[in-house]
């Protein structure tokens, strides 16, 4: 058997691997996504009986920018940001077709993304980041709290990455086999197990900066990777949901979750201001 590609530090003691039969529960991903479907219909039905008016949302919100997992590009998260939008929120793409690349060319793309849309909209963004995109999204808010209000992680490892099923090691190799024959930007062996993968796993469990809220979502039947790891001491709220791994980017229940994270920490940094300008 080949030696793994990870370095040790990213599996720290306490936390574990999902037994190879775990990855069954990613076939709920299929139900996960009629819930949607079924939520998204009667949405639209609803609109339609909602004279323009009465319906019409907010748009003062915080803008928003969504960030894709491990293997995924921004059309996976799709369906949540529209979901988003029609209720008065404005998404943005990370403009990553396909999340292989090196971790710290991921997050200097989305640092240069943060700083189109911070000065665009003249407000700090939050940050919805899905696996691999919550572990980016953690680091770059300790990086640049000028630029990042929230953050809100889905299913992502921050403290153990490399707590995941066997599978996603296996499609890691075949990233860095790709690397090795000469395919631009894809995930070279320092990536997950050198320098960069240090770098990045070290700013993903760093104190996040006072001001910005964060909240982690996971969920017990994730079978991609293990729970435990998900839940962050850092963050201003952990919210438990029921989905599969990969469910966790269309199911109704993580999208309303996602919703109520973003509201919740705009209301907590208005609340930290008003509390500051009576002081």
């Amino acid at each position: 058997m080949n030696e793994s590609p990870l370095a040790s530090f990213l599996l720290p003691e306490g936390y574990r691997r999902p037994p190879v039969v775990a990855v069954l529960n990613e076939a709920r991903v299929a139900g996960e996504a009629r819930r949607w479907a079924t939520a998204a219909v009667s949405g639209l039905r609803e609109r339609r009986r909602t004279p323009y008016v009465a319906g019409a949302q907010q748009r003062d919100l915080d803008p928003v920018l969504l960030v894709p997992g491990f293997l995924a590009g921004d059309l996976t998260l799709r369906l949540m940001a529209g979901a988003l939008r029609g209720q008065g929120m404005r998404t943005y793409r990370s403009h990553i077709l396909a999340n292989v690349g090196c971790t710290l060319d991921a997050a200097e793309l989305i640092e240069q993304r943060l700083e189109v849309i911070a000065a665009k909209r003249g407000s700090r963004v939050q940050l919805v980041g899905h696996s691999l995109g919550g572990m980016l999204a953690r680091g770059i808010a300790v990086r640049r709290p000028d630029l990042v209000a929230g953050i809100v992680t889905m299913g992502s490892p921050m403290m153990a990455p490399a707590a995941h099923h066997r599978a996603l090691t296996a499609s890691l190799g075949g990233v860095i086999a790709l690397s090795k024959l000469g395919v631009p930007r894809t995930m070279t062996g320092d990536c997950v197990g050198g320098p960069c993968a240090r770098q990045s796993f070290e700013e993903s469990r760093a104190p996040l900066p006072e001001g910005v809220e964060f909240t982690a979502i996971y969920s017990r039947r994730d079978g991609i990777v293990d729970w435990r790891a998900c839940i962050d001491p850092e963050a201003t709220a952990q919210v438990e949901v029921r989905t599969s791994h990969v469910g966790m980017a269309v199911d109704p229940s993580v999208i309303s979750a996602v919703s109520e994270a973003l509201v919740r920490h705009r209301a907590a940094r208005e609340e930290a201001q008003s509390w500051v300008a009576t002081a």
